[in-house]
């Protein structure tokens, strides 16, 4: 998937009332080390056909990337049923992204 890191009129309160599986990824477009991460999370990604993807640009003023105390980008939130499993900050490899994947599967 191409980076589209998009303004997102998500609350934390919709993210915990939203069932199934998700990752949440912050950024921008154009970030390198977002640009770097994203064949990498991609690649771990196409394993796991059910998990929703949202990419969320993040920065001054994005209360959500604060809500969830991110920091760094590319930042991964793994969540289960709106609840927080793993996270994930500047990823390199598919395998770190699908080892936090294995973790959102009861």
């Amino acid at each position: 998937m191409p980076l589209s890191y998009t303004p997102q009129d998500l609350s934390s309160e919709t993210l915990k009332n939203t069932p199934g599986f998700a990752v949440l990824a912050f950024g921008t477009n154009w970030c390198g080390h977002c640009q770097a991460a994203a064949p990498e999370i991609d690649a771990a990604l196409t394993k796991y056909p059910r998990v929703k993807h949202l990419q969320v640009e993040d920065g001054k003023g994005r209360k959500l990337g604060r809500e969830f105390g991110v920091k760094l980008w590319p930042t991964l939130i793994f969540l289960r049923d709106g609840v927080e499993i793993d996270r994930l900050v500047r990823p390199t490899t598919s395998s770190a992204v699908g080892e936090s994947l294995k973790k959102l599967q009861p």
